[in-house]
């Protein structure tokens, strides 16, 4: 397996990002997006890598946009860095297998979560008003259960280390126009039940997922990662139950791990002993394995 990287340092080619997972460089008048094997929990990026999260990540992504290009166009130029600009040759074997050249859109100014089920955030939400996101949401529902349909919740782009906000599509129209927003909310719906029905024929359910849309030669693109682990809950379908958290394809290792210590959940991030690495990293890898059929 290939070395561990947290960190790139690409000399000669423009830094212009770097975010809790990502190193995003311009090339050109295009992106190149390398998929480091950082990972956060609570905003906090810890200190140590999850072997091959950064590869996990890119190939996951590179299997959705194959598999939902037919419904909205990606931006997804090249992955084999045998055919990137002549820039990125002297980093090429650091590229391969965690990285793409992509179209270079300007991201929309808001979040595009899909909901199919009642977790996280928006659990905690419905337990103290049932209207979430300006969805008038039947009374009585329990964690985890299936929504009676998908939602679009729509939410603000935080900075990196503050929260996202949800907000409602009234207020999202604000942001990007009425008919932009009935467009984008629709288009997200139908990728969402595309991979869901997908998944569940590998045995996972999708419980919701955060699409990155922007806009390129005035059309909407999918753009970013999709459908992975960190941007996505993947559930085992032989585990599932009503009314309780479910076992994860994701962080939960990591997570269950932080909750034991005595630590604020503010930087520094705590050291992790090597078998929640270890563990973190399996179940990346099995979500990928379950979804495509192929590991690394």
């Amino acid at each position: 397996m290939s070395q561990s990287i947290t960190q790139t340092n690409f000399t000669g080619l423009q830094l212009i990002n770097r975010g809790k997972v990502r190193d995003l460089y311009e090339v050109d008048d295009k992106l190149l997006m390398v998929a480091t094997d950082r990972i956060s929990a609570y905003d906090v990026i810890m200190n140590e890598p999850i072997p091959n999260k950064g590869r996990v990540l890119t190939k996951l992504s590179l299997f959705w946009f194959d598999l939902l290009a037919d419904i909205i166009p990606h931006h997804l130029i090249s992955a084999d860095p045998d055919e990137y600009p002549a820039a990125c040759a002297p980093y090429r074997e650091e590229l391969r297998g965690r990285s793409m050249l992509v179209k270079k859109a300007k991201p929309l100014p808001v979040e595009c979560i899909v909901r199919g089920y009642i977790s996280g955030s928006f659990w905690k939400a419905y337990q103290k008003d049932t209207t979430v996101c300006g969805f008038k949401l039947p009374e009585g529902l329990q964690e985890s259960q299936k929504l009676p349909e998908v939602l679009f919740t729509p939410s603000t782009k935080a900075e990196q280390g503050l929260h996202d906000e949800n907000i409602s599509m009234t207020e999202m129209e604000k942001l990007v126009g009425k008919e932009e927003t009935a467009q984008i909310a629709d288009v997200c719906v139908r990728l969402y039940e595309r991979a869901a029905d997908y998944a569940r024929s590998k045995g996972i359910i999708i419980a919701d997922t955060k699409f990155e849309l922007g806009w390129y030669d005035g059309k909407l693109m999918l753009i970013d990662e999709v459908l992975t682990p960190d941007s996505s809950r993947f559930w085992p379908e032989d585990e599932y139950a009503v009314g309780r958290g479910q076992a994860s394809f994701d962080k939960q290792f990591l997570r269950d791990y932080l909750s034991t210590l005595e630590w604020d959940k503010t930087p520094p991030a705590p050291a992790l002993p090597q078998e929640i690495l270890d563990k973190t990293g399996a179940r990346y890898l099995e979500a990928l394995e379950r979804i495509t059929g192929t590991s690394l």
